[in-house]
């Protein structure tokens, strides 16, 4: 993530329900601030712009509300990083799918056995509980841990 968003590339962020309020919050901290004071880098959620979803989801089916948006604003280089407490959420694979043909790295944070996302992924961390609060616990530390990592690396050359 750091050398993605030293070559001037993004990250891009999904989830369902309270998988989505995670991509949000990693977005959030990645173009806000996490610990330091610095300039924002590029990262966003695709779960938050609800006439995109909707629109979406309406013309082509909430199978494909990240698939599009990758589609579309993603770029080689990039990272997407989907997150799925079942590993099976059918609009983070055709996400995947997209990415593959687009050159874009993939991250998939997920619970359980990583269900059928786990092989479709460059990364995949799998959190074996069959607690989605558990698992959620440990996305929102990862997601933490991550941030201080990006900013440490990504400003301790730069600054």
């Amino acid at each position: 993530m750091i050398s993605t968003i030293q070559r001037g590339n993004k990250i891009l962020l999904a989830g369902n329900g309270g998988s989505a309020a995670d991509a949000q919050h990693f977005a959030g901290e990645i173009v806000g601030r996490f610990t330091m004071e610095r300039k924002a880098l590029p990262a966003f959620s695709l779960c938050t712009d609800p006439s995109v979803v909707t629109c979406i989801a309406n013309d082509y089916g909430y199978e494909d509300v990240f698939a599009r948006q990758v589609a579309g604003l993603g770029c080689e280089g990039d990272i997407f990083v989907g997150i799925s407490t079942s590993g099976s959420s059918k609009n983070i694979e055709n996400a995947i799918e997209i990415c593959k043909k687009k050159n874009i790295i993939t991250v998939a944070f997920l619970g359980k056995d990583g269900g059928t996302i786990k092989d479709l992924v460059d990364y995949p961390l799998v959190v074996p509980s069959d607690s989605t609060p558990r698992i959620q616990e440990i996305h929102t530390l990862t997601v933490h841990m991550l941030c201080q990592m990006i900013e440490q690396g990504v400003f301790s050359t730069n600054e």
